[in-house]
């Protein structure tokens, strides 16, 4: 039986698709072929998910059924996998790689999944990258918005997250904002791994020199660290609406439902290129300030913790 020796596991939208891709073209490297399989995370599961949201995630839990039986034979991003049979199909074709692995960002935010990779794979290699939280959650919301799970503005969210009952409103997912608290997540990795296992960079230094950073992944990982991976379109980047009124509109809403079935994939494509721009807006300074606050104590205790200065974070 074969199961990864690394996990790739958070923080959301701070790389990890594009370093997935990059990993995946590695000779020495196994990545299993559905991104985001969240098994060791006993949170995400469709039975734990709000209302609004169990429909979608029952139509992915099928879809990822169906690729599963069709012998996965191109890459998923992501799916729920909850029977340990199934993960280890992920990985029936890894054949000599040095290197077996997956990614799931949830493994970052989940309780369970530190002890219970830990159980399974006591050698495990863990990669965390971490990003500015207020940045982050920022990304996130605009993921959101490109993949028509919101239709609020980040304002409007922020307005429901810090008021009484705010989640009441409709426009609040908790995990937007949790998700960046970032020192009580490391510190259970750190909890279960000892440091030698543990990979903690920033998105900063991924920016920075891509090239040493990646160089130095892969020494991490006991692989040849001078191979470089060729540039791929990483298709969960985020799209936002050129016309965001009229995007948000109950009828414009209603014929995207439409479209999905009734208009041929290409032509699809052609559309949302037409009405949707890779050229994302910027985080607002006032919308910032408040995301800085609400994680201040939080950043000083992180980098504390894994000995980086952080200040950037705090402007």
């Amino acid at each position: 039986m074969t199961l990864p020796n690394f996990f790739i596991v958070g923080a959301p939208k701070a790389g990890t698709d594009e370093l997935y891709y990059d990993l995946d073209q590695h000779p020495e490297i196994y990545m299993s072929p559905l991104k985001e399989p969240c098994y060791f995370s006993s949170e995400i599961r469709p039975q734990n998910f709000e209302p609004s949201l169990r429909r979608q995630v029952e139509l992915s839990v099928a879809a990822t059924r169906e690729f599963l039986d069709e012998g996965m034979t191109y890459k998923r991003f992501g799916g729920i996998i909850s029977e340990g049979s199934d993960y280890q199909r992920l990985f029936s074709r890894a054949k000599n790689e040095r290197g077996v692995g997956e990614g799931s960002v949830c493994y970052l935010w989940s309780h369970s999944a530190p002890e219970a990779i830990a159980a399974a794979v006591p050698h495990a290699r863990i990669i965390i990258v971490l990003m500015d939280p207020a940045e982050r959650a920022f990304q996130q919301y605009l993921k959101s918005i490109s993949d028509g799970t919101v239709d609020h503005s980040f304002g409007e969210h922020l307005e429901a997250a810090f008021l009484p009952g705010g989640s009441e409103l409709g426009v609040y997912h908790p995990f937007l904002l949790d998700f960046g608290n970032y020192f009580e997540q490391v510190r259970r990795y750190m909890k279960f791994f000892p440091a030698q296992q543990l990979h903690i960079s920033l998105y900063e230094d991924m920016q920075a020199n891509h090239g040493e950073w990646f160089s130095g992944l892969l020494s991490f990982l006991e692989v040849e660290p001078e191979f470089v991976p060729e540039a791929v379109e990483v298709p969960s980047k985020p799209r936002v609406p050129r016309f965001p009124a009229l995007s948000a509109a109950p009828w414009i809403r209603q014929l995207k439902k439409i479209a999905g079935v009734a208009i041929p994939k290409r032509l699809r494509t052609a559309l949302k290129q037409l009405i949707s721009t890779h050229e994302l807006p910027q985080l607002p300074q006032q919308q910032r300030a408040i995301l800085v606050e609400y994680y201040r104590e939080n950043i000083l205790h992180l980098q504390k913790l894994i000995g980086r200065d952080l200040s950037l974070w705090l402007r």
